[in-house]
């Protein structure tokens, strides 16, 4: 169990969440025409009206919603109340709106406007199939050992309940934590996927029912499909066939197939998810996430890790100290 992993796993999922800021959301030939292939954090530009007069280096709220998670695992013993949940998303909501920051994705927007007109949490988030769970499920990975696998599944599950608890999205989910879980304790990316498939399998059979596919065998053909490719045609054939929409089904292998691709390199992993277009925060938050785990802190450049501290308040180090401390807990259990 490595806290450099751990730290990876969350700066990582920062790092490519504001990487991927500015160019969220914008076709790939729009980003091409903006920024060309993106090297550095940008600030948000005014051609993104989502992401307009966004500092360079600002996460969005992708990483904000893990550090909730985080915190609330950190609350609960390594266990996610849901209620509680639901409130911190409402005021992290508000106070999003009222600085003109606030992103939240379709499924979660969903479901909150569900418990304000008096849904119980716990049914809120039944036809939330999108990638909201995935992009905020790293803690898990970190709190809660690789097996036995369907302990790190339940746990993913609770995460999932008030916004995301269909099979899609806990499959998604489930095989991002699979990554994270197996990289802090030491595995690769490789050893991490063979998992990942597992629990997404598992993961889907869990929740409400929305017609989809499969979420491992999406993953699974993603991977294969770039193997043998060069960086570019792979990122072509990622935005093209795989996609890089919202659904857990298009982003979450997206993130897989690129961190195939840069297995032993987070930081181009990172930059690469950013140049794709469609939604690059997601992809980039994801994979930063799993492979931050697998390849730890220092395989970020140093300046990058400033930076992300310097514009936001992350406390990653507080919060992996008290996650680990968790995931022993549960092995000693």
């Amino acid at each position: 169990m490595s806290r450099l992993r751990a730290a990876g796993a969350l700066y990582g999922l920062a790092i490519g969440d504001a990487l991927g800021m500015p160019t969220q959301m914008l076709p790939r030939e729009q980003v091409r025409s903006l920024l060309g292939d993106v090297r550095w954090f940008e600030a948000g530009p005014s051609a993104n009206p989502i992401s307009a007069g966004q500092p360079a280096g600002k996460v969005t709220d992708d990483t904000e919603q893990a550090l909730i998670v985080a915190r609330l695992l950190v609350q609960g013993d390594g266990r996610l109340d849901v209620s509680l949940f639901v409130q911190e998303l409402l005021a992290w909501t508000r106070e999003a709106e009222a600085d003109g920051s606030e992103q939240l994705g379709p499924s979660s927007r969903r479901a909150l406007e569900a418990v304000a007109r008096g849904v119980a949490p716990s049914q809120a988030g039944s036809r939330g199939d999108t990638n909201g769970a995935a992009m905020r499920i790293a803690p898990v990975g970190i709190c809660v050992p690789p097996e036995p696998l369907s302990r790190l599944v339940d746990r993913v599950e609770q995460v999932c309940l008030p916004t995301h608890h269909t099979g899609l999205a806990i499959a998604g989910a489930a095989a991002v934590a699979a990554v994270v879980s197996v990289g802090v304790e030491g595995g690769s990316f490789e050893e991490g996927l063979q998992l990942a498939l597992r629990a997404a399998q598992l993961g889907q059979q869990r929740g409400h029912y929305v017609a989809g596919p499969s979420v491992a065998e999406r993953i699974s053909w993603a991977v294969s499909l770039v193997k043998p490719l060069d960086e570019s045609s792979a990122q072509e054939r990622i935005y093209d066939l795989v996609g890089t929409g919202v659904l857990t089904q298009e982003s979450v292998p997206a993130a897989f197939a690129l961190a195939s691709l840069y297995a032993d390199d987070p930081w181009e992993g990172c930059l690469a998810a950013a140049s794709l277009g469609g939604d690059s925060d997601t992809i980039g938050a994801i994979t930063g996430a799993m492979l931050g785990a697998c390849c730890g802190e220092s395989a970020f450049p140093s300046k990058a890790l400033a930076l992300v501290r310097e514009v936001n308040s992350l406390y990653v180090d507080e919060l992996v100290a008290a996650l680990l401390s968790l995931r022993q807990s549960i092995v000693g259990r």
